[in-house]
């Protein structure tokens, strides 16, 4: 039995979670809605103030989607209660973010300006010129959000310019040394 796939999901108070035909799972919080379809082949229900999935039988993709049919539910709940959020720092002389309205100015050291407007259930919030924190409900959203924001400007391994995560270690690399 899959060890994460068995564990119940505690549904928190202020949480409803709502289970349709072809396994239509909607989840409503004070931070959002959810909804989702989940393969025919796991069976999802709620007992009490939990959420169960159990498997038909030990089939190699059965096994597979058990835990991440958890896991996915796990996430649409913990989204509507906390939400999400990934912080980004941008380093790099002249280089800052600002924002105006539902676009996210970025000024990245090209000869033009790069404008991103938030997709929809996804927030930025800029704090100060070179932070960027990234929120929203969908941790596929706002994870797709941030890359795409990263992907901008890489960070570069010589003097570590561009969007990086904030936990994220930029291995360096020694630069080129003059021969006499």
């Amino acid at each position: 039995m899959s060890r994460i796939g068995k564990m119940p999901i505690a549904i928190p108070a202020g949480v409803t979670v709502t289970i349709a035909e072809n396994n239509k799972v909607t989840v409503k919080g004070p931070k959002g809605t959810l909804e989702r379809v989940f393969p025919n082949d796991m069976k999802i229900e709620v007992e009490g103030s939990e959420i169960k999935v159990t498997r038909p039988n030990d089939l190699k993709r059965e096994k597979s989607l058990h835990g991440l049919t958890r896991t996915l539910i796990n996430n649409m709940v913990v989204g509507v209660t906390t939400g999400f959020e990934k912080k980004l720092e941008i380093n790099g002389v002249g280089y800052r973010a600002a924002k105006s309205g539902k676009k996210l100015n970025l000024t990245l050291g090209y000869s033009h300006p790069v404008e991103m407007e938030d997709p929809e259930g996804v927030e930025t919030v800029v704090e100060g010129q070179n932070v960027i924190i990234v929120k929203g409900c969908d941790k596929e959203k706002v994870g797709q959000f941030a890359a795409e924001i990263r992907d901008k400007r890489r960070p570069e391994p010589y003097k570590g310019k561009g969007i990086k995560y904030a936990d994220e270690t930029i291995r360096r690399k020694v630069g080129k040394t003059g021969k006499k």
